[in-house]
Protein backbone atom coordinates (compact mmCIF):
# COMPACT_ATOMS: atom_id res chain seq x y z
CA UNK A 1 0.00 0.00 0.00
CA UNK A 2 3.05 2.43 0.99
CA UNK A 3 4.53 1.85 -2.63
CA UNK A 4 1.01 2.36 -4.28
CA UNK A 5 0.81 5.42 -2.30
CA UNK A 6 4.85 6.38 -3.23
CA UNK A 7 3.12 6.01 -7.33
CA UNK A 8 -0.26 7.42 -7.07
CA UNK A 9 1.96 11.15 -5.82
CA UNK A 10 4.62 10.15 -8.24
CA UNK A 11 1.90 9.93 -11.06
CA UNK A 12 -0.08 13.00 -9.65
CA UNK A 13 3.32 15.53 -9.45
CA UNK A 14 4.35 13.82 -13.11
CA UNK A 15 0.68 14.67 -14.75
CA UNK A 16 1.30 18.09 -13.11
CA UNK A 17 4.72 18.40 -13.90
CA UNK A 18 3.87 17.48 -17.86
CA UNK A 19 1.42 20.52 -18.08
CA UNK A 20 2.96 22.74 -16.49
CA UNK A 21 6.36 22.30 -18.43
CA UNK A 22 3.66 22.73 -21.79
CA UNK A 23 2.38 25.80 -20.32
CA UNK A 24 5.99 27.60 -19.35
CA UNK A 25 7.15 26.21 -22.56
CA UNK A 26 4.24 28.07 -24.62
CA UNK A 27 5.00 31.18 -22.50
CA UNK A 28 8.18 31.83 -22.40
CA UNK A 29 8.18 31.10 -26.43
CA UNK A 30 5.26 33.70 -26.62
CA UNK A 31 6.90 36.17 -24.68
CA UNK A 32 10.32 35.65 -26.53
CA UNK A 33 8.08 36.43 -29.81
CA UNK A 34 6.44 39.25 -28.67
CA UNK A 35 9.39 41.20 -27.84
CA UNK A 36 11.33 40.34 -30.92
CA UNK A 37 7.83 41.09 -33.15
CA UNK A 38 8.41 44.93 -31.54
CA UNK A 39 11.00 45.53 -31.91
CA UNK A 40 10.92 44.56 -35.77
CA UNK A 41 7.50 46.56 -35.92
CA UNK A 42 9.48 49.97 -34.83
CA UNK A 43 12.54 49.47 -37.16
CA UNK A 44 10.53 48.48 -39.58
CA UNK A 45 8.75 51.81 -39.02
CA UNK A 46 12.04 53.81 -39.11
CA UNK A 47 13.34 51.88 -42.20
CA UNK A 48 10.31 52.62 -44.20
CA UNK A 49 10.12 56.44 -43.24
CA UNK A 50 13.97 56.62 -44.26
CA UNK A 51 13.23 54.62 -47.47
CA UNK A 52 11.38 57.79 -48.60
CA UNK A 53 14.28 59.79 -48.24
CA UNK A 54 16.28 57.76 -51.38
CA UNK A 55 16.36 59.40 -54.74
CA UNK A 56 17.60 58.66 -57.61
CA UNK A 57 19.47 61.06 -60.21
CA UNK A 58 19.41 62.11 -63.68
CA UNK A 59 21.96 58.44 -64.39
CA UNK A 60 19.32 56.48 -62.32
CA UNK A 61 22.08 56.32 -59.81
CA UNK A 62 20.69 56.15 -56.12
CA UNK A 63 21.64 59.03 -53.77
CA UNK A 64 21.67 59.29 -49.86
CA UNK A 65 22.35 63.50 -49.38
CA UNK A 66 18.81 63.83 -48.37
CA UNK A 67 18.71 60.70 -45.91
CA UNK A 68 22.04 62.10 -44.54
CA UNK A 69 21.32 65.46 -44.17
CA UNK A 70 17.68 65.01 -42.74
CA UNK A 71 18.46 61.64 -40.83
CA UNK A 72 21.02 60.82 -37.64
CA UNK A 73 21.44 58.09 -39.27
CA UNK A 74 24.02 57.07 -36.50
CA UNK A 75 21.43 56.10 -34.20
CA UNK A 76 19.77 53.98 -34.75
CA UNK A 77 22.38 52.97 -37.25
CA UNK A 78 21.20 53.03 -41.09
CA UNK A 79 22.98 51.26 -43.99
CA UNK A 80 21.97 51.39 -47.31
CA UNK A 81 23.18 48.54 -49.50
CA UNK A 82 22.87 48.44 -53.40
CA UNK A 83 22.88 44.61 -54.73
CA UNK A 84 25.38 44.56 -58.26
CA UNK A 85 24.08 43.95 -61.36
CA UNK A 86 26.43 40.62 -61.31
CA UNK A 87 23.95 39.18 -58.79
CA UNK A 88 20.93 40.58 -58.49
CA UNK A 89 19.32 38.62 -55.91
CA UNK A 90 15.64 37.28 -55.68
CA UNK A 91 14.57 34.02 -54.96
CA UNK A 92 16.70 31.12 -55.94
CA UNK A 93 19.40 32.75 -55.66
CA UNK A 94 22.15 31.40 -52.92
CA UNK A 95 23.28 34.14 -49.92
CA UNK A 96 27.13 33.98 -51.27
CA UNK A 97 26.18 34.77 -54.73
CA UNK A 98 24.46 38.12 -54.08
CA UNK A 99 26.49 40.90 -54.72
CA UNK A 100 26.12 43.99 -52.28
CA UNK A 101 27.84 47.05 -52.12
CA UNK A 102 27.56 49.78 -48.82
CA UNK A 103 26.14 52.88 -50.36
CA UNK A 104 25.91 54.90 -46.94
CA UNK A 105 26.90 53.27 -43.92
CA UNK A 106 26.75 55.93 -40.48
CA UNK A 107 30.33 57.15 -39.75
CA UNK A 108 29.59 56.46 -35.68
CA UNK A 109 27.34 54.42 -35.29
CA UNK A 110 25.78 54.07 -31.20
CA UNK A 111 25.61 50.42 -31.85
CA UNK A 112 28.85 48.93 -33.59
CA UNK A 113 28.57 45.32 -35.71
CA UNK A 114 30.89 43.63 -37.56
CA UNK A 115 30.20 44.86 -41.19
CA UNK A 116 29.88 40.76 -41.91
CA UNK A 117 26.86 41.00 -39.73
CA UNK A 118 25.39 43.47 -42.02
CA UNK A 119 26.19 42.23 -45.29
CA UNK A 120 24.72 38.83 -43.94
CA UNK A 121 21.63 40.30 -43.44
CA UNK A 122 21.27 42.31 -46.71
CA UNK A 123 22.32 39.06 -48.66
CA UNK A 124 19.63 36.94 -46.58
CA UNK A 125 16.61 39.44 -47.76
CA UNK A 126 17.96 40.00 -51.07
CA UNK A 127 17.46 36.79 -52.14
CA UNK A 128 13.72 36.23 -50.67
CA UNK A 129 13.03 39.76 -51.05
CA UNK A 130 11.37 40.29 -48.22
CA UNK A 131 12.32 42.48 -44.72
CA UNK A 132 13.42 40.26 -41.71
CA UNK A 133 15.20 40.22 -38.57
CA UNK A 134 17.66 39.17 -36.89
CA UNK A 135 19.71 38.14 -33.78
CA UNK A 136 23.11 39.04 -33.69
CA UNK A 137 25.73 40.36 -31.23
CA UNK A 138 27.57 43.64 -31.06
CA UNK A 139 31.31 44.01 -31.33
CA UNK A 140 31.04 44.46 -27.71
CA UNK A 141 29.11 40.89 -27.10
CA UNK A 142 25.99 42.77 -26.73
CA UNK A 143 22.33 41.53 -27.91
CA UNK A 144 21.12 43.20 -30.72
CA UNK A 145 17.97 43.16 -33.27
CA UNK A 146 19.23 42.97 -36.73
CA UNK A 147 16.40 44.15 -39.26
CA UNK A 148 16.27 44.34 -43.15
CA UNK A 149 14.43 46.04 -45.56
CA UNK A 150 14.46 45.63 -49.82
CA UNK A 151 13.70 48.09 -51.69
CA UNK A 152 13.13 48.32 -55.28
CA UNK A 153 13.88 50.38 -58.50
CA UNK A 154 10.59 52.91 -59.34
CA UNK A 155 10.03 50.90 -62.73
CA UNK A 156 11.70 47.45 -62.02
CA UNK A 157 9.87 44.42 -63.35
CA UNK A 158 8.10 41.99 -61.46
CA UNK A 159 10.41 39.23 -61.45
CA UNK A 160 13.33 41.68 -60.67
CA UNK A 161 15.19 41.77 -57.49
CA UNK A 162 15.51 44.14 -55.16
CA UNK A 163 17.35 47.25 -55.96
CA UNK A 164 19.02 47.36 -52.37
CA UNK A 165 18.34 47.31 -48.87
CA UNK A 166 18.32 49.11 -45.50
CA UNK A 167 19.83 47.36 -42.57
CA UNK A 168 18.88 48.77 -39.22
CA UNK A 169 20.05 47.75 -35.71
CA UNK A 170 18.51 48.32 -32.48
CA UNK A 171 19.84 47.42 -28.69
CA UNK A 172 18.13 44.19 -27.73
CA UNK A 173 19.79 44.62 -24.07
CA UNK A 174 16.52 45.43 -21.90
CA UNK A 175 14.19 42.59 -23.60
CA UNK A 176 16.37 39.87 -23.42
CA UNK A 177 16.92 40.74 -19.71
CA UNK A 178 12.98 40.96 -19.11
CA UNK A 179 12.81 37.32 -21.12
CA UNK A 180 15.55 35.86 -18.98
CA UNK A 181 13.65 37.36 -15.62
CA UNK A 182 10.21 35.59 -17.31
CA UNK A 183 12.44 32.81 -18.01
CA UNK A 184 13.35 32.35 -14.21
CA UNK A 185 10.11 33.01 -12.89
CA UNK A 186 8.35 30.59 -14.91
CA UNK A 187 11.45 28.30 -13.83
CA UNK A 188 10.65 28.38 -10.55
CA UNK A 189 7.24 29.15 -10.40
CA UNK A 190 6.88 25.76 -12.57
CA UNK A 191 9.11 24.15 -9.87
CA UNK A 192 7.26 25.03 -6.89
CA UNK A 193 3.98 24.23 -8.20
CA UNK A 194 5.18 20.67 -9.04
CA UNK A 195 6.37 20.31 -5.41
CA UNK A 196 2.98 21.45 -4.15
CA UNK A 197 1.29 19.09 -6.38
CA UNK A 198 3.19 16.33 -5.11
CA UNK A 199 2.48 16.72 -1.75
CA UNK A 200 -1.11 17.54 -2.81
CA UNK A 201 -1.20 14.21 -4.37
CA UNK A 202 0.79 12.61 -1.72
CA UNK A 203 -1.94 13.29 0.83
CA UNK A 204 -4.37 12.83 -1.82
CA UNK A 205 -3.48 9.49 -2.18
CA UNK A 206 -3.15 9.22 1.59
CA UNK A 207 -6.93 9.88 2.03
CA UNK A 208 -7.46 8.02 -1.11
CA UNK A 209 -5.77 4.30 0.24
CA UNK A 210 -6.70 5.02 3.95
CA UNK A 211 -9.95 3.53 3.71
CA UNK A 212 -8.65 0.32 1.54
CA UNK A 213 -5.98 0.30 4.46
CA UNK A 214 -7.93 0.15 7.07
CA UNK A 215 -10.49 -2.72 5.17
CA UNK A 216 -6.99 -4.61 5.07
CA UNK A 217 -6.71 -4.41 8.80
CA UNK A 218 -9.97 -5.52 9.33
CA UNK A 219 -9.70 -8.32 7.08
CA UNK A 220 -6.25 -9.31 8.34
CA UNK A 221 -7.19 -9.06 11.69
CA UNK A 222 -10.76 -11.07 10.58
CA UNK A 223 -8.53 -14.16 8.86
CA UNK A 224 -6.47 -13.98 12.18
CA UNK A 225 -9.00 -14.48 14.75
CA UNK A 226 -11.11 -16.95 12.47
CA UNK A 227 -8.08 -18.75 11.79
CA UNK A 228 -7.87 -19.19 15.64
CA UNK A 229 -11.31 -20.33 16.50
CA UNK A 230 -11.14 -22.62 13.69
CA UNK A 231 -8.61 -24.14 14.78
CA UNK A 232 -9.43 -25.78 17.88
CA UNK A 233 -12.98 -27.53 16.79
CA UNK A 234 -10.64 -28.64 14.05
CA UNK A 235 -8.23 -30.22 16.45
CA UNK A 236 -11.02 -31.87 18.67
CA UNK A 237 -12.27 -33.47 15.00
CA UNK A 238 -8.74 -34.43 15.09
CA UNK A 239 -8.47 -35.98 17.99
CA UNK A 240 -11.64 -38.31 18.11
CA UNK A 241 -10.55 -39.30 14.69
CA UNK A 242 -7.60 -41.13 15.88
CA UNK A 243 -9.45 -41.82 18.72
CA UNK A 244 -11.58 -44.05 16.87
CA UNK A 245 -9.12 -45.54 14.90
CA UNK A 246 -7.59 -46.64 17.88
CA UNK A 247 -10.90 -48.24 18.79
CA UNK A 248 -10.34 -46.50 22.80
CA UNK A 249 -13.78 -45.37 22.53
CA UNK A 250 -17.57 -46.43 21.71
CA UNK A 251 -18.55 -45.47 17.96
CA UNK A 252 -22.00 -44.25 19.08
CA UNK A 253 -20.42 -41.42 21.06
CA UNK A 254 -17.83 -40.39 18.95
CA UNK A 255 -20.25 -40.15 16.27
CA UNK A 256 -22.53 -38.07 18.96
CA UNK A 257 -18.99 -35.91 19.50
CA UNK A 258 -18.25 -35.34 16.03
CA UNK A 259 -21.84 -34.29 15.15
CA UNK A 260 -22.11 -31.61 17.96
CA UNK A 261 -18.76 -30.48 16.52
CA UNK A 262 -19.85 -30.63 12.83
CA UNK A 263 -22.79 -28.62 14.07
CA UNK A 264 -20.45 -26.00 15.87
CA UNK A 265 -18.22 -25.63 12.81
CA UNK A 266 -21.28 -24.92 10.97
CA UNK A 267 -22.49 -22.21 13.07
CA UNK A 268 -18.95 -20.61 13.13
CA UNK A 269 -18.82 -20.53 9.58
CA UNK A 270 -22.00 -18.91 9.05
CA UNK A 271 -20.93 -16.82 11.61
CA UNK A 272 -18.32 -15.74 9.63
CA UNK A 273 -20.31 -15.69 6.38
CA UNK A 274 -22.44 -13.58 8.22
CA UNK A 275 -20.18 -10.74 9.41
CA UNK A 276 -18.21 -10.46 6.36
CA UNK A 277 -21.85 -9.60 4.70
CA UNK A 278 -22.12 -6.84 7.53
CA UNK A 279 -18.74 -5.52 7.61
CA UNK A 280 -18.50 -5.37 3.53
CA UNK A 281 -21.87 -3.35 3.32
CA UNK A 282 -23.49 -6.04 1.23
CA UNK A 283 -26.43 -7.46 4.12
CA UNK A 284 -29.14 -4.41 3.88
CA UNK A 285 -30.96 -3.60 7.06
CA UNK A 286 -34.73 -4.22 5.73
CA UNK A 287 -36.44 -1.88 8.61
CA UNK A 288 -40.15 -2.74 9.61
CA UNK A 289 -42.49 -2.40 12.41
CA UNK A 290 -41.68 -5.23 14.67
CA UNK A 291 -43.15 -6.90 17.63
CA UNK A 292 -40.47 -7.47 19.91
CA UNK A 293 -41.25 -8.84 22.60
CA UNK A 294 -42.88 -11.63 20.46
CA UNK A 295 -39.40 -12.27 18.44
CA UNK A 296 -37.74 -12.36 22.08
CA UNK A 297 -40.17 -15.44 23.26
CA UNK A 298 -39.68 -17.46 20.11
CA UNK A 299 -35.46 -16.88 20.33
CA UNK A 300 -35.71 -18.10 23.94
CA UNK A 301 -38.25 -21.32 23.22
CA UNK A 302 -35.89 -22.17 20.26
CA UNK A 303 -33.07 -22.33 22.34
CA UNK A 304 -34.94 -24.05 25.06
CA UNK A 305 -35.82 -26.82 22.98
CA UNK A 306 -32.45 -27.28 21.31
CA UNK A 307 -30.64 -27.30 24.50
CA UNK A 308 -30.31 -31.14 25.89
CA UNK A 309 -28.49 -29.23 29.25
CA UNK A 310 -31.91 -27.93 30.61
CA UNK A 311 -30.94 -24.44 31.19
CA UNK A 312 -33.73 -22.16 32.80
CA UNK A 313 -34.60 -19.18 30.56
CA UNK A 314 -36.98 -16.51 32.11
CA UNK A 315 -38.18 -14.24 30.28
CA UNK A 316 -40.59 -11.08 31.35
CA UNK A 317 -41.45 -8.64 28.38
CA UNK A 318 -43.76 -6.03 27.77
CA UNK A 319 -45.69 -5.05 24.81
CA UNK A 320 -43.05 -3.36 22.32
CA UNK A 321 -42.62 -2.15 19.05
CA UNK A 322 -39.09 -1.16 17.19
CA UNK A 323 -38.75 -0.52 13.37
CA UNK A 324 -35.52 -3.17 12.99
CA UNK A 325 -34.88 -5.87 10.40
CA UNK A 326 -36.65 -9.03 11.99
CA UNK A 327 -33.87 -11.63 10.48
CA UNK A 328 -30.84 -8.99 12.02
CA UNK A 329 -32.41 -8.82 15.19
CA UNK A 330 -33.41 -12.31 15.32
CA UNK A 331 -29.74 -13.36 15.35
CA UNK A 332 -28.35 -10.41 17.59
CA UNK A 333 -30.97 -11.98 20.11
CA UNK A 334 -29.80 -15.35 19.69
CA UNK A 335 -26.16 -14.78 19.53
CA UNK A 336 -26.45 -12.70 22.85
CA UNK A 337 -28.58 -15.51 24.72
CA UNK A 338 -26.49 -18.02 22.81
CA UNK A 339 -23.33 -16.46 24.93
CA UNK A 340 -25.38 -16.29 27.99
CA UNK A 341 -25.80 -20.00 28.32
CA UNK A 342 -22.72 -20.98 26.94
CA UNK A 343 -21.17 -18.97 30.21
CA UNK A 344 -23.66 -17.72 32.53
CA UNK A 345 -22.77 -20.27 34.79
CA UNK A 346 -20.82 -21.63 37.41
CA UNK A 347 -19.03 -25.37 36.68
CA UNK A 348 -21.39 -28.39 36.58
CA UNK A 349 -24.29 -26.13 37.04
CA UNK A 350 -27.10 -25.10 34.45
CA UNK A 351 -27.56 -22.01 32.97
CA UNK A 352 -29.82 -19.10 34.51
CA UNK A 353 -30.57 -16.43 31.82
CA UNK A 354 -33.45 -13.84 32.78
CA UNK A 355 -34.58 -11.37 29.44
CA UNK A 356 -36.38 -8.77 30.07
CA UNK A 357 -38.01 -6.18 27.47
CA UNK A 358 -39.46 -2.84 27.79
CA UNK A 359 -41.34 -0.40 25.73
CA UNK A 360 -38.90 1.97 25.12
CA UNK A 361 -36.98 -0.92 23.08
CA UNK A 362 -34.71 -1.92 25.63
CA UNK A 363 -33.67 -5.85 25.89
CA UNK A 364 -31.86 -7.18 28.60
CA UNK A 365 -30.05 -10.51 28.99
CA UNK A 366 -28.45 -11.07 32.64
CA UNK A 367 -27.22 -14.30 33.48
CA UNK A 368 -25.55 -15.75 36.77
CA UNK A 369 -22.02 -16.76 35.41
CA UNK A 370 -19.18 -15.46 37.05
CA UNK A 371 -19.35 -11.72 35.13
CA UNK A 372 -17.26 -9.73 32.98
CA UNK A 373 -14.03 -7.51 34.07
CA UNK A 374 -14.05 -4.48 33.56
CA UNK A 375 -10.90 -4.03 31.43
CA UNK A 376 -13.01 -6.88 29.21
CA UNK A 377 -16.26 -5.15 28.92
CA UNK A 378 -14.76 -1.84 28.15
CA UNK A 379 -13.38 -3.77 24.36
CA UNK A 380 -15.80 -6.56 24.43
CA UNK A 381 -17.48 -5.74 20.67
CA UNK A 382 -14.29 -4.20 19.25
CA UNK A 383 -12.43 -7.48 18.08
CA UNK A 384 -12.81 -11.02 18.51
CA UNK A 385 -12.60 -12.38 21.71
CA UNK A 386 -12.94 -16.09 22.09
CA UNK A 387 -13.52 -18.03 25.44
CA UNK A 388 -14.27 -21.67 26.23
CA UNK A 389 -16.83 -23.25 23.51
CA UNK A 390 -16.81 -19.66 22.07
CA UNK A 391 -16.54 -18.22 18.81
CA UNK A 392 -15.98 -14.80 19.50
CA UNK A 393 -18.17 -13.40 16.55
CA UNK A 394 -21.68 -13.33 18.16
CA UNK A 395 -20.99 -10.63 20.78
CA UNK A 396 -19.38 -8.77 17.10
CA UNK A 397 -22.64 -9.34 15.25
CA UNK A 398 -24.47 -8.52 17.92
CA UNK A 399 -23.07 -5.24 18.23
CA UNK A 400 -22.89 -4.78 14.61
CA UNK A 401 -27.04 -4.89 14.03
CA UNK A 402 -27.41 -2.51 17.36
CA UNK A 403 -25.32 0.52 15.34
CA UNK A 404 -26.66 -0.77 12.04
CA UNK A 405 -30.08 0.61 13.23
CA UNK A 406 -28.85 3.38 15.18
CA UNK A 407 -29.06 1.81 18.36
CA UNK A 408 -26.23 0.63 21.14
CA UNK A 409 -25.33 -2.40 22.90
CA UNK A 410 -23.44 -2.59 26.49
CA UNK A 411 -22.68 -4.89 28.90
CA UNK A 412 -21.04 -4.70 32.52
CA UNK A 413 -22.28 -6.51 35.96
CA UNK A 414 -26.02 -7.34 36.37
CA UNK A 415 -27.01 -7.67 40.02
CA UNK A 416 -26.76 -10.93 40.04
CA UNK A 417 -22.96 -11.20 39.68
CA UNK A 418 -23.14 -12.26 36.24
CA UNK A 419 -22.91 -10.25 32.87
CA UNK A 420 -25.67 -8.00 31.99
CA UNK A 421 -25.92 -7.25 27.81
CA UNK A 422 -28.28 -4.19 27.05
CA UNK A 423 -29.60 -3.91 23.65
CA UNK A 424 -31.19 -0.56 22.50
CA UNK A 425 -33.11 -0.52 19.34
CA UNK A 426 -35.48 2.60 18.00
CA UNK A 427 -38.99 2.81 18.02
CA UNK A 428 -39.14 4.93 14.94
Amino acid sequence: MLRLRRRISLLFALTSAVGLVAMAVFAVRSDSARWREQLDHAMEADTSWALGLLETDENGRLATDVLADTVNTGCPPLTVLLVTGDAPGGPGTPDEAVGLTVQHAPTAPCLAVSPGVVLESGRAVARTGEARGFDRRTTDGGPVRVFALPFYAPEAAEDEGPQGVLVTLSDATAQRDDHRRLVWVVTGGCAVLVLLSAAVGHVLSGRAIRPALSALDRQEAFLADAAHDLRTPAASLRTLAETALRGETDSTDVHRRTLRLAEGMGRLVDGLLTRARLMSGTATVARQPLRLDQLVEAVAQEAAEASTEGPRIRVEAEDTVVVADPDLVRRAVGNLLGNALAHGHGPGLPADVLITVVRDGTLTVEDEGPGLPPEVADALFERFRSGSGSTGLGLSIAAWVAHAHGGTLTAGRGERGGARFVLRLPRS
